[in-house]
Parts: C-alpha cells; structure tokens; sequence
C-alpha cells in the first residue's frame, strides 16, 4: 500500500491510482525534458561570414567568436551572446550631406571650415571609411561609436589641416593629408580600445578656399598652371634642342677628326715625296731638275691664257683646243 492512500480502497482503485500516478510522473519528465531540450538549444547558433558573436557569461564577457558556421554555448540567461558585423566598412561623411539625409546647410559648413597653419581658411569635405576589429569593445568600452567616430575623425583632420600650407592643402600635399589623416585618426582610435577599430582610409572629396576669397584663389590656381605649362613647355623645347646641338657637336668633332687625319696623310705622303725627290736629286740634279721644271709647267700652263711675243709684236695665242671643246 502506497503511504497516504486511504486503507479501505479496492485493489483495482489502488491499480488505477498507482497507473495514474506513474503517467503523471511519465508526463512530468517528459516536459521537463523537452524543457530542457528547447533550453539548450537555445544555446546554438550560426555565424554568416564576417559576423562575430560576443559572450556574456553571467554579464562578464568570457569571450568572441568570430569563425563562421555553427557553434553552441550555454544558453541565456546564463550566457548571452550579441551578433556584430565586423566584415561591413562603414563610412561617416564630413561636409558633405549623406545618402538618404536631410542637409543643415551652416553645420556643413561649420563642420568643413578649417585653418591652416599659415592662417588661411579652407574648406574640407571628406569620408571616413572604417570597420569594427573589436567589438567588444565597440559595443560596451565606448557609449556611442558613431558619435566618437565622427569626434576623433574631425579631431584627426583638424590637426593635419593645421600643421599644413593652404597651397599644401589645395594642391600640392593632397594625397600626403590623406595619408596623414588616416595614421592620425587610427592612433587616436588606439588610444581608446587597441584594435577597436581599423580605419581603412580616409578620402578628400574635395578642398577649396571660402566663396569669399575662392575666385582669388583661383585666379592663383591658374597662374600656377600657367606657370607650370610654361615650364613644360620650355623643358620640351630643351629636350628637343640639346640632343640636337650634341648630334650637331658630334658630327663637327667628328669632321674635324677626319680633316685632321686627312691633313696628316696628306703632309706625311708630301713629306715622303719631298724625301724620294732628295734621293734623287743627289744622284742626278740636273736631271731631276729638269723634270721637276717640266712638271711643274705642265700643271701651271694648262690654267693660263698663254701669248706669243715677238720681238716688236704682241700675238695672241688662239687656244685650239678650247674653242674645239667649245663647239
């Protein structure tokens, strides 16, 4: 007899209670069970690509997954886990007015006045583009990121903008305050969590001087490209003109080189000529004087209009030969 049962029940009443009793304790495990199943599944969960789960155990955080596919923990409330994005670039414009947003014409242009260091006023536009490495710390060591990311970023450009020229600034040191900005901005976010966040670049969308002065500017700007074409201008008229004078130099050194050597051939042969004629004069001088005459009047004579002159009479000698060639 089961304890707390009456004394005077039937055997079958006594079956019927101890079979209802035993489907009672059947059905009460079988919920606690599903209970218990349903609960920890509850505990299972899938990371897509470029998401990370934070876990917090008790409310302290124990850890961060961020490989993708399944994983279970210990369901909530003893363990809650919150799903971040990491793998998405999040961009924050900068006196430009974003996508989809109404614009506030004067916080534009509060926002994008900055100063140079040689005391100018300029005008800047730019995006930051950034992604979450951290987010943990994103989400519980700061209390608005959005807003710290827009502080540290104007922060960032400030101080770039001011250590620079305003002709640095407009043209000349562009892609340098880019690079600046983004190394700048990056310690500054090192400074509140290392590694909460990575800034993946920061781009000048555009930078000019105020409405005020902007046409003086300009006029700058176009004496400068002025001045630069002209320079460009005057080093392809350079280029063009000194490889010519140096063929030029080349060919007349060139030349004189030849001259030279023909002038000494030419001496040297005169030379060997005058010393074969020596050593035959000394064997034979009146001989070779003789012939030397004879020579010499045959490469005069031919050049020179020749007379005959008798005595008491001038007869022009009438070159035959001429008039025939003449004809």
């Amino acid at each position: 007899m089961a304890e707390g049962e009456p004394e005077n029940l039937s055997t079958e009443q006594r079956v019927r209670r101890s079979v209802a009793r035993t489907l009672g304790n059947l059905t009460l495990g079988t919920v606690l069970v599903g209970a218990l199943g349903v609960w920890l599944s509850l505990g299972a969960y899938t990371l897509d690509p470029g998401e990370a789960a934070i876990l917090l155990r008790l409310g302290r955080h124990v850890g961060t997954v961020s490989d993708e596919g399944f994983h279970w923990t210990l369901p909530p409330p003893i363990t809650v886990r919150v799903i971040e994005n990491v793998g998405m670039v999040r961009n924050e414009d900068f006196g430009i007015a974003s996508p989809g947003e109404s614009a506030d014409a004067s916080a534009l242009v509060h926002e994008s006045t900055m100063q140079t260091s040689d005391n100018n006023i300029v005008r800047i536009s730019f995006t930051v583009q950034y992604r979450i490495g951290d987010p943990y710390a994103a989400r519980y060591l700061v209390a608005d990121l959005p807003a710290v990311v827009r502080s540290a970023s104007a922060a960032a450009m400030r101080e770039v903008v001011g250590r620079m020229t305003v002709d640095g600034v407009l043209r000349e040191r562009r892609a340098e305050l880019t690079a600046e900005a983004t190394s700048t901005l990056q310690r500054i976010f090192d400074g509140y969590s290392p590694e909460m966040i990575e800034v993946q670049a920061v781009q000048l969308q555009d930078a000019q001087a105020p409405a005020a002065v902007r046409a003086a500017f300009d006029d700058v700007v176009a004496a400068i490209q002025d001045a630069s074409r002209h320079v460009n201008e005057a080093q392809g008229y350079q280029n063009q003109v000194i490889p010519n004078a140096r063929a030029e130099a080349v060919e007349l050194v060139e030349s004189a080189k030849g001259y030279r050597e023909a002038r000494i051939a030419e001496a040297t042969g005169e030379a060997e000529r005058f010393k074969a004629l020596s050593v035959e004069y000394r064997k034979a001088p009146a001989v070779t004087r003789k012939r030397l005459y004879l020579e010499t009047m045959e490469a005069v004579l031919p050049g020179v209009e020749k007379v005959i002159v008798k005595p008491g009479q001038v007869v022009p000698y009438l070159p035959l030969e001429r008039a025939g060639a003449a004809k």
